[in-house]
Formats: C-alpha cells, structure tokens, sequence
C-alpha cells in the first residue's frame, strides 16, 4: 500500500504548490495522503472541500494534516496532527505563538549572519518564504543561496545555520504535550514525528502518557534496526503505526512521494480517522 502522511508545501518549507504535490502524489499512485506544513494549514485553503484543488481528490485519499514543530528538554519534537475538521479553531492561538517564536528566531539569524559579514536581510528572507509562510531556517538557507553566499542549500546549513555555526540560532517552540493536547481538542490524532531523530527515546513514554496516539514508523532516513525498535514501542504503548516522506523538494528527497507500507500496519491508523 503507497500512502504519505508527511509532506510539505510552499505554504510552509515546501517547493511544490498544493497542486504540484497533488500531481506528484498522483504520478506515484499514492493512496491515502496528509499535507503536514509546519505550523500552518493554509495549503488547504486549496485542497479542503471547496478549495481550487478539492474536485481532484476522491474524499477519502486525503487526510487533515499539520506538522507542529515542538522544542522540549533539549529536544526538537514535532507533532504531526491528523483528521481534524478543517474550520476548527483549536489550534489558532498555538500556530501564532510559534509563528511569532519563528520570526524572531528568523531574525536573530539575520542578525549573526551579518555580524559575521554575510549580508542577508529580512526581506530577502521573507521573499523565499512568501507573504504568509511561517519562517524557518530553510527560507534562511535558500537567501544565502541567492545572494551567492553558499553554493547550495547543504553548504548554507553546514557552513552557516548548524550548530555552532555563526547563523545557527536554536528553536523555542511550544512543548509537544500542548501541541498533543490542541491536536485532542481539535478532533484529531496527535503522532510523534520521525522519532529516529529524538536525542532522547524517553520523551516518548512521556508523551505516551500525555495522550499521543501513534509513531511516525516508517520514515526514508530510519534504518531497519529503528523501525523495528519503534515497531516494539508503537505496540508496547498500543500506539498507531504512520508512514511519511517527508517530502519538500524533489531536488532533497531524491525517493520522491509515497512509502510503501504493508496495509496491515497502516490500518489501525485509518479506522481512527474513516
């Protein structure tokens, strides 16, 4: 079974346009799909019923979606969120509060990168995200590309915005158990995101007991010894088992849309959502 529970557009870090991803899902005979942009729902503005897009979509291939990115004990946490309605409005007031943290993180890097003599400035910063996406450090990475600063968008992360480096600012966001509790009182289903890349496995029985109901399993940079380990953990806890490309650009995800899963271990995270 192909479906993508992850994947982004340019309504967040994304290249595709709503319509592009929907094509690109289609091209890869995705089944079941979620666009989770970070911190925003606005490409459903498009894909919602409705939307320009909607009348491409059989109803029950595309599921409410929203990556919430998360900072706690160290830790980036992301919270991707599933099958809410869309005209809730549970989760306003947690979106503008870490929409404000990441433009003030956008900032502060403008403003390292420029002590450090690399002139890139708000504007050019806002122009690679467009008008309403909320920041983040690819926007950042992509105006150093512009302005010929980096050669690439892994020479700007490298050399400029990792840790350590002279554009690097860490994230604050919102603690995941208050993402998992907007995603609850929303009518969604809260699932910790690619948790191969947690520093600290621990968070998830924390997080298991402050309602999250599934692991994102299957994920392109997990090996088979993870996806295993999280196989264990997902049904230690009695929790739902997702699948997600990640997906922002062709040029970055060379595997493309789509994951190809065994429909057994998708199926209990559907019946929560059908």
């Amino acid at each position: 079974m192909v479906v993508d529970f992850h994947c982004h557009t340019v309504a967040s870090d994304g290249t595709y346009s709503p319509a592009e991803l929907l094509a690109a899902m289609k091209a890869r005979r995705v089944e079941v799909f979620s666009v989770t942009d970070h911190d925003t729902l606005a490409a459903y503005e498009t894909l919602a019923p409705g939307g320009t897009a909607a009348a491409e979509i059989p109803p029950a291939r595309l599921v409410s979606g929203i990556e919430i990115n998360t900072t706690y004990r160290g830790n980036e946490v992301h919270v991707l969120g599933y099958g809410f309605s869309f005209g809730r409005r549970e989760l306003d007031a947690l979106l503008e509060q870490n929409r404000t943290s990441r433009e003030e993180r956008a900032r502060r890097m403008i403003a390292a990168l420029a002590r450090g003599g690399h002139a890139v400035d708000y504007d050019m910063v806002r122009a690679e995200a467009g008008a309403d996406a909320p920041l983040g450090r690819p926007h950042v990475a992509r105006a150093l590309v512009r302005s010929g600063i980096a050669s690439s968008i892994e020479a700007a992360f490298r050399n400029y915005l990792s840790p350590g480096r002279i554009g690097y600012v860490p994230s604050h966001h919102i603690r995941p158990h208050d993402a998992v509790a907007a995603i609850a009182r929303a009518g969604g289903v809260a699932v910790l995101a690619h948790p191969g890349r947690l520093k600290d496995l621990k968070l998830i029985d924390e997080l298991v007991e402050g309602g999250i109901a599934g692991l994102e399993v299957f994920y392109p940079t997990h090996t088979d010894a993870q996806v295993a380990r999280f196989r264990e953990i997902a049904s230690h806890h009695g929790l739902v088992m997702t699948a997600g490309s990640d997906f922002h650009d062709s040029r970055w995800n060379a595997r493309g849309v789509g994951m190809d899963v065994d429909a057994d271990d998708i199926w209990p995270f559907l019946d929560l959502l059908f």
